[in-house]
């Protein structure tokens, strides 16, 4: 049950990042999930390859790999 919970979050992250790349403040406000919700998202995303992180001045950005 658990891991469709995440399943479905990491296609909601999905959608929010084919318009580009977000950092994780964006990403969060604009999918609407907590910060646990969002986190498990972007683990499972990145396991499976599918996004890449980047750091720009202490800050966090994701974008699809």
């Amino acid at each position: 049950m658990l891991q469709e919970k995440i399943g479905i979050n990491a296609g909601l992250v999905w959608a929010q990042l084919e318009g580009g790349e977000l950092n994780v403040k964006a990403l969060k406000k604009a999918t609407k999930l907590a910060e646990k919700d969002l986190n498990l998202a972007l683990g499972w995303l990145a396991r499976e390859g599918k996004i890449s992180f980047n750091e720009v001045e202490g800050e966090s950005f994701v974008c699809l790999a």
